[in-house]
């Protein structure tokens, strides 16, 4: 049986299934409160108990995104001279007769998502508080929902994106993110700075 190594750990992957549930959660319940989807809200009970489940699972996906730092922000605020390369031949999937330079544990394209998520998702997060709990301030309320609407828009547009990344555009990173584990030899294969780091090359 083939060698494996732990990418992800136990408490990683739950959080991202939490991370990730409570996103879809907040985007289907957010998308009926903007587009006022009857059947929607018709689903959880009616509006008012909508807006409780959208607000409580906010709290949710709030927490969940403040934890995953703990995993992934050290290393998405790192660069070198192969991720400026990687940049450069768009990690090779535009192209496969390109040569993609070696990556480390994530590549540069999954630290700027992060990124993006992490910005957007304490913008949707601030003003998601801003709007439930201090509703008597009215600027504040009308920046709040410009920042919330416009966050929103950047989720709906990404939430696809890395869906399909993580599994048509890559075979094997859903399973990844599900056991946590995979072939020493194809994480050489693909990570092997991490893997030289972790002595395993």
């Amino acid at each position: 049986m083939a060698e494996m190594v732990r990418k992800s750990s136990v408490d990683e992957i739950l959080n991202h299934w939490i991370l990730a549930g409570s996103c879809i959660l907040l985007m289907i319940t957010g998308y009926a409160f903007l587009f006022h989807v009857e059947g929607i809200s018709a689903v959880f009970g009616g509006v008012n108990t909508m807006k409780s489940v959208h607000n409580w699972g906010g709290v949710v996906f709030t927490l969940s995104l403040l934890y995953s730092m703990r995993h992934y922000l050290v290393d998405a605020l790192e660069y070198d001279a192969d991720d400026a390369q990687w940049f450069k031949v768009a990690g090779g999937y535009l192209s496969h007769k390109v040569t993609v330079p070696p990556m480390g544990k994530y590549n540069p394209g999954q630290k700027l998502y992060y990124l993006a998520v992490v910005g957007a998702g304490i913008a949707i997060a601030a003003s998601g508080f801003a709007i439930w709990l201090l509703k008597e301030n009215t600027t504040l309320m009308l920046i709040s929902h410009l920042v919330h609407n416009v966050a929103f828009c950047i989720f709906i547009l990404a939430a696809p994106v890395h869906i399909y990344l993580g599994t048509l555009a890559n075979p094997g990173t859903f399973k990844l993110m599900v056991s946590g584990t995979l072939p020493l030899e194809e994480a050489k294969r693909r990570y092997p700075k991490w893997m030289k780091a972790a002595g395993k090359m």
